[in-house]
């Protein structure tokens, strides 16, 4: 069985809530492992900044969407947002990614997820980026949204922009796997905005402090700053049926979730006036077995919860409308701008403007 009760503990090592001696030793441990890490990263990224290692450019503007952290910073519903934004625009995007986490033959858990969010967008699985690319222009797309692509620097980009997570933004302050930074603060130099998700679960002072920090580990300021909040758009089952958020008001709830920030969309919950009788947090990307998804359904019976919440990430993976007997769904999380957006849009525009709209739009 692979059920993870505890899927914090890794969190809580880096992050140094973990105390004691083993923990110490083990964070001394993790940071020799980091050191050659740090080295292989700061080569690679010197190798593209002096020219050294090319990258490919595809027929179509390209536009980044990433994050300096391991986990989840809200990329995926910021990924939704800057499709639809070129959809309006009478434009065709596509996405193209890694497919990380991919079953043979099957989608990754954000691919499944974009698939929900954005039916009829495609999306094109790819560990070749460029080809990936490549491949969805000859297909039609005029703009290409890059997912979870801002280390991936051998396809050319027109812009990036990062996704930093407001309740948790510097990666412990330290490399993978000492911390779950991805390369070093200053990479976000390379970025032109930054883009602070889920910046509603934090009060304007600690806005401010994340934004101050940012331009002193990047060197400058980024061209623009945006500010974001996760909306709970709506409740979604596994067969494509809705609910209102209300309906979940009064209602003792077993949530889980196998997501980078499990504790993020505990904090969503809390605010829609439901009862947590209990929440289990998984492993990012965590796979369901039938035994994983029958000890979660033992154990939302056990609470005797009304329903069983999870993320859409998790749902589409499990594919269920009940856990046992007890039903299932997932949050819809929808991007609202809270700051930043007009200087977003000014970005977008002319990269916007290189191509005419697509075929049958006016």
């Amino acid at each position: 069985m692979s059920l993870l009760p505890d899927a914090d503990s890794f969190k809580r090592l880096v992050d140094g809530s973990a105390r004691g001696p083993a923990a110490t030793l083990a964070r001394a441990g993790l940071a020799v492992l980091a050191a050659p890490y740090g080295i292989a990263v700061r080569a690679r990224n010197a190798g593209y900044d002096a020219g050294l290692c090319r990258s490919s450019r595809a027929p179509v503007p390209v536009i980044s969407v990433g994050n300096l952290t391991l986990g989840g910073t809200g990329k995926t519903p910021l990924v939704a947002w800057l499709v639809r934004r070129i959809a309006a625009a009478g434009l065709a995007p596509a996405i193209v990614s890694r497919g990380y986490g991919a079953r043979a033959g099957g989608q990754s858990d954000e691919a499944a997820e974009l698939a929900v969010l954005l039916p009829g967008v495609p999306h094109v699985a790819n560990r070749d980026r460029v080809a990936g690319a490549r491949a969805a222009a000859a297909g039609g797309a005029q703009v290409v949204v890059l997912d979870d692509g801002f280390q991936h620097r051998r396809l050319a980009r027109d812009l990036d922009i990062v996704a930093v997570d407001a309740t948790d933004p510097f990666g412990c302050g330290h490399l993978f796997p000492r911390g779950l930074l991805r390369e070093p603060m200053r990479g976000l130099a390379r970025a032109q905005a930054v883009v602070l998700t889920r910046a509603g679960l934090v009060d304007e002072r600690r806005r401010q402090e994340i934004r101050a920090a940012l331009a002193a580990a990047r060197g400058a300021p980024p061209t623009v700053w945006a500010e974001a909040a996760h909306r709970p758009l709506q409740l979604r089952t596994a067969s494509g049926g809705t609910l209102a958020l209300e309906s979940l008001r009064g209602m003792r709830i077993a949530a889980f979730a196998g997501i980078g920030n499990p504790a993020a969309f505990r904090a969503t919950l809390s605010g829609l006036g439901a009862d947590i009788v209990g929440f289990r947090a998984l492993a990012d990307h965590h796979a369901y077995s039938a035994a994983d998804i029958a000890a979660l359904g033992a154990w939302a019976g056990g609470l005797r919860a009304d329903m069983a919440i999870t993320t859409l990430k998790d749902l589409v993976k499990i594919g269920m409308d009940r856990l046992g007997q007890i039903p299932l769904a997932a949050v819809e999380i929808a991007i609202d701008m809270l700051a930043g957006e007009a200087d977003l849009a000014s970005l977008l525009a002319p990269l916007l403007a290189q191509t005419g709209p697509a075929p049958g739009h006016s």
